[in-house]
Parts: C-alpha cells; sequence; structure tokens
C-alpha cells in the first residue's frame, strides 16, 4: 500500500462534511492520523460530523475554516464552490492547495482562474468517481475512495508537467493513492463530456423511468407492486436528492442533452428491432460491455 505523505498537510479545512468531504475526512484520520481536520458547513451538519468524529473542530466562517489550512478540501455543491472561491482564495495560506470535488469541473475551473494567482495557493479540480445515492455525515465511510476512479484536472491531459512543478499537487496524488483512489489526468473539457454519459446520463435515466413507472401505476398498484429486485437496482439512483443534481445539470446541460439525444436514438433503434434478429445484436453488445466493466471492478 503506498505510504500517505507526511508532508506538506499537517493542518486541512473539509468544507462540506457530507458524504464526500465526510468519507475524506475518515480516510485522512485513518492515513494521516497526526493532522488536525477543521469542518466548514451548516451547522446542524457540522455538529454531526463533529459527533461522529471526522473532523476536530467545526467553524462556520470560511476566512477562520481555511486561513490556517494547508489543504483546503472542498465538498460543497457546485454553485457554493463557485460562489466561495473568491474567498477561499483570498483567505487561503500561499502555500496551501486547494481542491474540489465537483461533479463538473468547467464552469468550476474557470471560476478558479479568475481568482488564483501566481504566488498565491494552488488550485487543482477535482473529481472522486465514488458516492452514494444517499447523503450527509452519517454515511461517511473510510473506504468510500478505495479502488474508485479519481479525476485531477490538469493543464494537459497526462496532468505530468503540473504534478512535478507542484509539490503540493505532487503530495496530494500521493494521498489519494494511500486512501486507495486510482487518480486519471483529464482536462475540463474530457471529463464534462465523458461524466455527462457514464454518471450524469444514468441517473437522468433513472428518474425518467421512476416517473414513467409511477405514471403507468393504477388504482390496483400494478405495475409498481410487480417491480422486483432488478428494477430497485436500475432506480437506486432515483434516490438520489434534486438538491445534489441541480447544479450539475445546469453545468453541464450541453453534454448532457446531447448524451439524453444518444439515448433516445439508442432507444428507437430497439423499438425498430423488436421483431427481428438484430435485437439479439443489440444484446451480445451490450452483454460485452457489462462484462467488460465488471471486469475493470
Amino acid at each position: 500500500m503506498p505510504k500517505a505523505p507526511a508532508e506538506p498537510f499537517r493542518r486541512v479545512a473539509i468544507l462540506g462534511t457530507g458524504l464526500i468531504g465526510g468519507s475524506f475526512a475518515l480516510a485522512l484520520r485513518k492515513h494521516l492520523p497526526e493532522v488536525h481536520i477543521t469542518g466548514f458547513d451548516r451547522e446542524p451538519v457540522l455538529l454531526e460530523a463533529l459527533e461522529r468524529g471526522l473532523i476536530h473542530e467545526n467553524v462556520t466562517d470560511i476566512r477562520k475554516a481555511v486561513s490556517s489550512a494547508d489543504l483546503v478540501y472542498i465538498a460543497l455543491p457546485i454553485s457554493t464552490t463557485i460562489e466561495l472561491l473568491p474567498q477561499i482564495a483570498r483567505h487561503s495560506p500561499p502555500h496551501a492547495l486547494v481542491t474540489d470535488a465537483g461533479s463538473t469541473k468547467r464552469a468550476i475551473c474557470r471560476a478558479a482562474e479568475k481568482h488564483f494567482v501566481e504566488g498565491g495557493p494552488t488550485f487543482l479540480g477535482g473529481h472522486p468517481m465514488a458516492g452514494r445515492e444517499t447523503h450527509g455525515p452519517g454515511e461517511a465511510s473510510v473506504d468510500l475512495f478505495r479502488g474508485a476512479k479519481y479525476v485531477l484536472i490538469g493543464g494537459d491531459v497526462a496532468g505530468a508537467e503540473f504534478a512535478a512543478s507542484e509539490r503540493r499537487v505532487e503530495a496530494f496524488v500521493a494521498l489519494l493513492e494511500a486512501i486507495g483512489a486510482r487518480t486519471i489526468w483529464l482536462d475540463a473539457e474530457t471529463h464534462d463530456w465523458a461524466v455527462a454519459i457514464v454518471s450524469h446520463l444514468p441517473q437522468m435515466l433513472a428518474v425518467a423511468l421512476a416517473g414513467m413507472i409511477a405514471e403507468e401505476t393504477d388504482e390496483s398498484g400494478l405495475p409498481e407492486s410487480l417491480a422486483g429486485p432488478g428494477v430497485r437496482e436500475i432506480l437506486r439512483l432515483a434516490g438520489s436528492p434534486y438538491a445534489m443534481w441541480r447544479d450539475i445539470a445546469f453545468t453541464n446541460s450541453d453534454n448532457l442533452k446531447r448524451a439524453l439525444d444518444r439515448l433516445a436514438q439508442a432507444i428507437d433503434q430497439l423499438r425498430n428491432q423488436l421483431t427481428t434478429r438484430d435485437l439479439e445484436r443489440s444484446f451480445a453488445a451490450a452483454n460485452r460491455l457489462y462484462k467488460s466493466l465488471r471486469e475493470v471492478q
């Protein structure tokens, strides 16, 4: 197992102590037991995070949260992240690394470019491909990132020059590897296109299917009452709260619309194949992709 870096992260500010931020806090406490963690969030969330032992202290003032941090980890909604970036850039120490965990990257990285300047704290866009449909400090898990892909946004796809030139970035990559994540370097545009297809589209599909089942269900409770484990698994994502997806849909609407259009084309193709042998070929292709994805896990 890779060793977590002893330096340069002694004091960490986690902004947003729900599922992602709380899980990162637990992983930090396991792999860097000497680190001091300050949490920033709404007061009820902070109190729960403190009671669970995710953080050492809780603050509701952004300046106090980041002013002495070596690492600032932002796990807030995208719109809140963008709103707070000017204050975070202004009040974080010059030696600090500031990184986010937002599910879309173009809007956040564009905003960061305006406020993070040479000689000040370094900003590194990030997105852990980990999560659940549930949220809050009570759902945090020390192993949430283990085995998960973790996208980092560099100036080029490899990100090698960026990482090599920034000791703080290099240390953060080592930390992610120590907690079990698998880092991947992408640019913001490529990231948002890819996650629209493999992450955001499945969420919208689950919402659409849930809505269709609900509308089709009559006074007898059919067809909903016949739903089995397969339907429940497909609809697991439908349990995700709108508040978590509002900003994602807004900041990646162009890619998501294209993905929905492609899905509509695929559904039309299946409709035309229902009474032909072409349906068998579509099933075979789907089977191959499923097996491939299982092997990656």
